[in-house]
Order: structure tokens, then C-alpha cells, then sequence
């Protein structure tokens, strides 16, 4: 699916040798609007959830970066996360991605058995 568009946005931009920001939101459009495969309804609401999580990211991962340098971190554990099933290998690539992207949490491992173990920081414990 983002091959497919990256490909016809390649294909717009050499067509219509234009990179101004008005164009590339025309190809966009168009990309988005030019007819696919059919996908089903579950791995079109995963990539849809996947790209949420990934614009919420980007603004966390500012949120972290202040909070630990003004606030540090010397707390760190090793903690599982689920993954949901069936998970194609650009999904599980998408989901290490956006837990990495994140200064607190970094993925140190992929389970085959459906779990990314997690290594995170977090504020000391008032005791």
C-alpha cells in the first residue's frame, strides 16, 4: 500500500516536474484517489490506527524529550507489550518504529509468540 503510493507519487512529481507544496498535495490527492488492490476491512483499519499512532508520536516524543531533560529519568524496566495478531512484517516494522521513536521507550526485542519486550525509563519512585 505505501509502496504503491510512493511509487505513483514518483511517478506524478517526474510527470509533472513541479515540487512545489501545492502540487505535492495534489498528487497526494490523486495517489490516494487512483483505484487498488482490494484490501480488506481489517488490514485497512490497522493501517489507519498505525498512522494515528504515529502523528500522536511525533508530538509525545517533544512531551519526553523536555520531561527527561528537566525532569531525569533514573528508573528503567523491561516490560512486554502485546501484539496484535497476524501482524504483516511492514505493521510489526511500523509498531517497533513508532515505540522506538519515543525517547523514553526503545524495543530491544521481537518475540515470535506476540510480544516486543520494551526497555523503558521512568521518573524515581517516591517511596
Amino acid at each position: 500500500m505505501i509502496g504503491h503510493f510512493i511509487l505513483r507519487m514518483v511517478i506524478w512529481l517526474l510527470l509533472t516536474a513541479n515540487v512545489s507544496w501545492i502540487n505535492i498535495l495534489i498528487g497526494v490527492i490523486i495517489s490516494l484517489l487512483l483505484p487498488r488492490g482490494v484490501a480488506s476491512p481489517d488490514k485497512l483499519k490497522d493501517w489507519v490506527q498505525v498512522i494515528i499512532k504515529t502523528l500522536v508520536a511525533i508530538p509525545v516524543a517533544y512531551l519526553e524529550a523536555f520531561e527527561i531533560i528537566f525532569r531525569p529519568h533514573q528508573h528503567e524496566e523491561i516490560i512486554l507489550e502485546h501484539v496484535k495478531p497476524k501482524r504483516s512484517p511492514r505493521l510489526v516494522f511500523l509498531d517497533i518504529f513508532i515505540i522506538t521513536f519515543t525517547p523514553k521507550t526503545i524495543v530491544t526485542k521481537y518475540r515470535e509468540e506476540g510480544w516486543y519486550e520494551v526497555h523503558q525509563i521512568q521518573p524515581r519512585k517516591k517511596a
